[in-house]
């Protein structure tokens, strides 16, 4: 016998599919729309509001959302512009830290509600986002000196991300829908 969903259970599955979607066009679009290519050697990085975008829907949602959001909105950015070798290592590592910044600030009941642990959650998130870049392009360019180079502009991304991220959080935290 074929168990049957209610009506409420359905009206809550499509309202999330609704926001996972819109959450991985929201950082494809802040992705895509301002980016500034660093002039740190052949692959420096991009400096975009995808990060800051990541942190606000992790921050807002939760850690599922986070990592959906981080992981399929970027990784679509990466093969729609260009950046097609690093789409497998932006999945890995903006899921993973979409899913540690909403972890942290979903913590302890707090539904990212607490100002200081989603500083504390943007923080932490960012050495295992580099490191997992780190790594990935340490297999694409053969060696362990190149990405290197890359780290400087993940640091700067990652400071813009957080410095738009918090101040958007607190103002729509007093928005009773987010709250």
């Amino acid at each position: 016998m074929q168990k049957t969903m209610g009506h409420s259970t359905n009206r809550i599955r499509t309202f999330d599919l609704i926001t996972s979607a819109m959450s991985i066009a929201l950082v494809f679009v802040a992705t895509m729309l301002l980016n500034i290519k660093l002039p740190i050697t052949a692959n420096g990085g991009l400096v975009h509001l995808g990060t800051g975008m990541l942190f606000i829907i992790s921050i807002l949602f939760g850690p599922k959302k986070g990592a959906i959001a981080g992981a399929f909105g970027m990784g679509l950015f990466d093969l729609l512009s260009g950046w097609t070798l690093w789409a497998p290592i932006s999945f890995v590592a903006r899921g993973l830290q979409g899913f540690i910044v909403g972890k942290i600030a979903w913590s302890r009941g707090r539904s990212g509600n607490s100002l200081m642990l989603n500083l504390i959650a943007t923080i932490i998130s960012m050495p295992p986002m580099i490191a997992v870049y780190f790594i990935g392009e340490g297999f694409l360019y053969g060696n362990w000196i190149a990405p290197a180079a890359s780290i400087p502009g993940d640091i700067v991304q990652n400071a813009i991300g957080l410095l738009v991220s918090i101040p958007v959080c607190m103002f729509l935290k007093k928005i009773p829908t987010f709250k």
